[in-house]
């Protein structure tokens, strides 16, 4: 989505958490199908999990078919508890909603006005599409 009134955290996870900004990054990926670029930058994140920055944990992702697929969450100390409650939302077995698409968004850290104005956008953008 375009033109939003605040940065949105894709591809700016590390240095958001790196300044205390942003309190989980969240990723699902399948090892055997990714790019060399984003694993590198996992390692970028993985050099901080080193040195105690972060908290890093994988979960196999349930009925992802015959691929290796992983929920793949760096955490800041101290924010460790949004990794579970993240893992939980996303294998709710309810279809997705605007209180799930708001609980994502603030798992990530991102202000409720910027969940207000993402979810208006989204469900406009959802109403476009029907």
């Amino acid at each position: 989505m375009e033109n939003l009134p605040y940065i949105i955290h894709t591809n700016r996870e590390l240095g958001l958490m790196l300044r205390g900004m942003k309190p989980l990054a969240f990723f699902m990926e399948d090892y055997s199908r990714t790019p060399d670029s984003l694993l590198r930058y996992f390692r970028m994140f993985d050099r901080h999990v080193a040195l105690g920055r972060f908290i890093k944990h994988e979960h196999p992702v349930p009925n992802a078919l015959d691929w290796k697929v992983y929920y793949i969450l760096y955490a800041l100390p101290g924010e460790e508890w949004r990794i579970q409650r993240m893992i939980d939302l996303r294998e709710r077995p309810e279809p997705w909603s605007d209180e799930r698409e708001r609980e994502f968004g603030m798992l990530l850290g991102y202000e409720d006005w910027m969940n207000d104005v993402w979810l208006s956008r989204y469900q406009t953008k959802r109403a476009e599409d029907a």
